[in-house]
């Protein structure tokens, strides 16, 4: 009983305390508001990268790499991209794929593929620089794409380099609006490209796998529409077989192109082999900058949010000094008075908190209505930044909390 009527009195008195001077109330609740704003916001954005980083290296695998001309990250344990030792390597060819799944035992799939971006048209509509894909086969199951409408291309198809396609969903709905393009074509360069099949809409993510926006067709098909030979970012996915570590198959691999290129066993690599999780090693040194400086900023507009509520609670202990001399006079023990402008700073503080947790939970409804990025507002980060409020409470309402308790009764109820 002694504790939910301290809950009651304490939420009476903040009550009053807000409502009673809210300007200043505003004022000091405002630094609490913004600091935590700027840490659970940066928490939230960081968490939403990290699922989505996540659920896009669930859809590749665990062993997938990409062997290419470019690696995507300086060598180890260097902060410079030597560019110039890159400009001169070979790009990869078909013929090294056909190579790889001879040699490898460890390949499920491997997959030459590059692309360049074209205009392509359907009568009079249009889309104007859409990338185009072409591959060879495998690609689909290397990706784990899905097919909303029509079918895959077959091996055969690949193999040929036949005039045929699959369109993303965002293209298909630009260029065939409320019709089904299965078995219908589309302008290409000059050629005519048969419809083959739909893919499901899976939204962006971050290593360019979505075929929302993209047309795939066979590679064969696409060197006759641009010179093979330069650097389009030609690349060789491999996708190893269940349970075998990426790192066996990239050992595997190096071995392979080595033999292929015909490297001297002194010579440097003219080819990389890059991983997913080299991507996920860098971002995780990014995210941490990004929660340091969150960190600070929201830390220091907290501070003042503190002073904020050290304020309102020492002209709330000022202004009920009375009150506090009558509540001694009749017993109430000092932690009583203590606990009782605790739980009121601390109530005062989780206001502003949850204000500012309603603005980011606004912001994150704008921005997955608005973009194309799912940002989250956990549960977590909602009990984490109640608990930094209830905290920044505790620690700004100690002084006049013990200012309170320490009153001399006599002195309290004579107090002007």
């Amino acid at each position: 009983m002694l504790i939910l009527r301290l809950i009651v009195e304490s939420f009476r008195f903040a009550y009053n305390s807000l409502v009673v001077n809210r300007l200043r109330t505003f004022l000091s609740l405002l630094g609490i508001t913004i600091g935590i704003f700027c840490i659970i916001s940066v928490f939230t954005i960081i968490d939403s990268l990290e699922s989505t980083i996540r659920d896009s290296m669930s859809k590749l695998g665990s062993n997938v790499i990409y062997i290419q001309k470019w690696p995507w990250t300086p060598p180890p344990g260097e902060s410079e991209y030597p560019w110039w030792k890159y400009m001169n390597r070979p790009i990869p060819k078909l013929a090294e794929t056909q190579e790889i799944l001879r040699r490898s035992g460890l390949t499920q799939y491997a997959v030459y593929n590059y692309g360049f971006n074209r205009t392509i048209q359907n009568g009079s509509n249009k889309a104007e620089n859409v990338a185009i894909i072409g591959s060879s086969g495998g690609l689909i199951e290397t990706w784990s794409l899905k097919i909303s409408n029509g079918r895959p291309l077959t091996e055969e198809e690949f193999g040929s380099g036949a005039n045929n396609a699959m369109l993303g969903s965002v293209i298909a709905e630009q260029l065939f609006p409320n019709v089904n393009p299965v078995g219908k074509s589309i302008k290409l360069q000059g050629f005519t490209v048969n419809i083959v099949g739909v893919f499901e809409k899976m939204g962006e993510d971050m290593f360019g796998t979505s075929m929302d926006k993209r047309v795939l067709i066979p590679v064969k098909l696409i060197s006759r529409m641009v010179d093979s030979r330069m650097d389009m970012g030609q690349s060789i996915i491999v996708k190893g077989k269940a349970d075998v570590p990426a790192a066996r198959l990239s050992e595997e691999l190096e071995g392979i192109m080595r033999s292929i290129r015909r490297i001297k066993p002194s010579a440097e690599n003219d080819f990389a082999l890059n991983e997913v999780s080299l991507i996920s090693g860098q971002l995780d040194s990014l995210f941490k900058v990004f929660n340091i400086a969150g960190g600070i900023i929201g830390g220091f507009a907290m501070l003042v949010g503190g002073f904020g509520i050290a304020n309102i609670m020492f002209v709330s202990v000022k202004e009920r000094t009375k009150i506090i001399g009558l509540q001694k006079a009749l017993g109430a023990k000092k932690r009583f008075i203590l606990l009782e402008f605790l739980f009121e700073a601390s109530v005062l503080s989780m206001i502003g908190g949850a204000i500012g947790l309603l603005i980011i939970y606004g912001m994150t409804f704008i921005v997955s209505k608005t973009m194309d990025f799912n940002l989250v507002l956990t549960v977590a980060n909602i009990v984490k930044g109640l608990m930094i409020s209830i905290v920044i409470g505790l620690v700004a309402g100690l002084v006049p909390a013990r200012t309170a308790a320490n009153l001399d009764p006599v002195t309290a109820m004579n107090a002007v």
